[in-house]
């Protein structure tokens, strides 16, 4: 009863700090000794069509314009980490050691889980057809939700289980994190 009471004055004062209406469809959620709000309304469903839409058109557009691409569905931040971890040890303008990504990276992402030399949203840099095969929403609150993804490659029997952070910022969805997992061969 006390955490539901914590919880709510939590979220009232979170609203009234952003000046924003408290949502009455909101309710707690304990997990692991920890109070986590979750969001009940629709958001978390669009957070997830929108993820599914954005990685599907990601991997059908032109691979020139790839770069381009992920800028327009990620964060700054993570465009800008997901960017160097890519790069780490090769010959490029900006690219970083391991130990300077690491350096730079580590109080603001999980560096052990950057996909460092792999590409975006999946390892290798060749694939034929990605499809998002599962994306379960796993947490959510006001404007973040996390889902477990696994996209699959059937041509090249190939699975890519990672955990993506999605987060609403000036009314649109961005991916603000991937958490890569090692590939897996079917």
């Amino acid at each position: 009863m006390k955490r539901t009471i914590i919880a709510s004055l939590l979220l009232f004062i979170a609203c009234k700090e952003e000046k924003k209406e408290i949502k009455t469809d909101v309710k707690p959620v304990q997990i692991e000794e920890k109070v986590v709000l979750h969001n009940e309304s629709n958001e978390a469903e669009d957070a997830k069509k929108w993820l599914e839409k954005s990685i599907v058109d990601y991997f059908k557009a032109d691979i020139g314009s790839e770069e381009k691409n992920m800028r327009k569905i990620t964060t700054k931040d993570y465009f800008d980490y997901k960017m160097d971890a890519m790069n780490v040890d090769l010959d490029v303008s900006g690219g970083l050691t391991e130990k300077e990504f690491q350096d730079k990276w580590k109080t603001r992402f999980d560096v052990r889980k950057a996909g460092v030399g792999a590409g975006f949203l999946i390892a290798p840099q060749d694939w034929d057809k990605i499809e998002v095969e599962s994306c379960d929403l796993e947490l959510s609150s006001t404007d973040e939700y996390l889902f477990n993804v696994v996209l699959t490659d059937k041509n090249f029997k190939a699975e890519y289980p990672s955990v993506i952070k999605v987060v609403k910022e000036n009314g649109s969805f961005l991916i603000a994190d991937v958490l890569q997992e090692e590939p897996k061969s079917n």
